[in-house]
């Protein structure tokens, strides 16, 4: 289910009311070029939320910048042409047209806004369905836009919701249980066939982007042994030195390639690294020891020939896409349950958010009532020290507090009788208890 509101006015531009807001543009409707010239370096945020919260009528914000997404987060008063304000705002921030933003722009308030925060949270609207690193995103994001700026009640509680429904998702969901990256459907592969990895070395070959992937899940799982060969030892050792691994060289690989248990490699080289005749020698010494071979590179790191040997399992990035798109089909399964849940944590949310404005009528009746009992507390009281029959002034006081109590709301009763309003008289009835 979508919830993206384009661009656009206000409905009803004369109502001035509080509301939250969220303005952005995210991978979904703006191309890279853009979201990085919107998106807000992590050393200017402080001064970027300062300018934001100086504008009028803006009572606190939050900041969420990532690679494929940059939203304000915002308690405002409602008026006419604020919106516009707020996208000059940020065009001029980044000294960009608005023309050139616009088109690319998306708008919630209300409760669009906190199911779109939640559906962020909840890693419904990424780039990868389901992904988990959003919610540490928001978390950030939250906790740096706190830090030393104020932030509305209803703002602070919006993101609270979110956090605890996002936990809930991942708790009632399957929607981050199945692998839909390359490098977390390598790993879910090695755990499936190897039932602890606390007993295997894995080999890794190379140490680009997609392989630090795999060694910090690999890292979570506390495998045995971590071996990474890679052509240059430097940009290895960093890895290496972060997730606890022994470096080689690539040369190294034929001499090594019989301690390891599990072979996932992804690097540039145009040739294959890693032979049937390598493979067929580290067999040997293995005494045909099952191996496990992830090729996830492209130009393929493992000839082809190798899956034809006897104990050698291999898998291609192919093998591991097939896995990936049926894993990406349950994902889009639990997020139909996913979605239901936003609709009644944002549907409860907002019934707190409109319960929030009876708070001060109700403190005022409150007080109204306690400044009546109060007084005629008092008069009894004086009436009892003159020596007057007690249980003729608990009469009194009794009759007195009700008839003062009853006073308004029956004046209001006989008002909405008079002028035919039935539903009013019906609303009088519910508010006052009548069957």
């Amino acid at each position: 289910m979508r919830l993206t509101k384009p661009y656009q006015q206000w409905d009803n531009p004369d109502l001035i009311t509080m509301t939250l807001l969220a303005l952005g543009i995210n991978h979904k409707t703006a191309p890279v070029a853009l979201r990085e010239r919107v998106a807000f370096a992590p050393e200017t945020l402080d001064e970027a939320l300062s300018s934001l919260l100086a504008q009028p009528l803006v009572q606190g914000g939050v900041v969420l910048s990532t690679c494929n997404r940059t939203e304000l987060y915002l308690s405002v008063e409602q008026q006419e042409n604020l919106q516009e304000q707020l996208v000059k705002w940020l065009c001029d921030y980044h000294h960009l047209s608005a023309d050139e933003v616009r088109k690319s722009l998306y708008w919630h308030h209300d409760n669009e806004a906190v199911s779109h925060l939640m559906r962020v949270a909840s890693g419904l609207d990424s780039l990868v369905l389901g992904e988990p690193q959003i919610l540490g995103q928001v978390k950030k994001a939250f906790a740096d836009s706190h830090r030393g700026q104020p932030i509305a009640s209803e703002l602070e509680r919006m993101f609270q919701k979110s956090f605890s429904v996002a936990k809930r998702v991942r708790t009632e969901t399957e929607i981050g249980a199945s692998a839909v990256s390359v490098a977390f459907a390598a790993c879910t592969l090695a755990r499936q066939i190897f039932e602890s990895l606390s007993e295997v070395t894995v080999l890794l070959v190379g140490a680009g982007e997609t392989i630090e992937l795999v060694a910090r899940h690999l890292c979570e799982h506390n495998v045995k042994n971590l071996i990474i060969a890679n052509r240059t030892r430097e940009r290895a050792q960093v890895l290496a030195d972060e997730v606890g691994a022994e470096v080689i060289s690539l040369a190294e690989i034929d001499d090594r390639l019989s301690e390891a248990d599990i072979i996932i490699s992804s690097t540039a080289s145009p040739l294959p690294i890693i032979g049937k005749g390598m493979m067929e020698r580290a067999l040997k010494k293995r005494r045909n020891q099952p191996m496990l071979l992830v090729d996830i590179a492209v130009p393929r790191d493992v000839e082809p020939e190798v899956g034809k040997l006897a104990n050698a399992y291999l898998y291609s990035v192919d093998d591991l896409q097939a896995i990936i798109e049926s894993n990406m089909a349950q994902r889009k399964a639990a997020a139909v349950q996913a979605e239901t849940i936003v609709v009644q944590e944002s549907s409860e949310f907002m019934s707190w958010l409109r319960s929030q404005t009876a708070v001060d009528t109700i403190r005022e009746y409150r007080s109204q009532a306690e400044q009546v009992r109060a007084e005629l507390e008092a008069r009894a009281l004086t009436a009892l020290q003159q020596g007057a029959d007690a249980q003729e002034v608990m009469r009194e006081l009794a009759h007195k507090l009700t008839n003062r109590l009853i006073h308004a709301p029956t004046k209001s009763l006989q008002q909405a009788a008079r002028d035919g309003d039935d539903e009013r008289l019906q609303i009088l009835r519910n508010s006052l208890g009548l069957d």
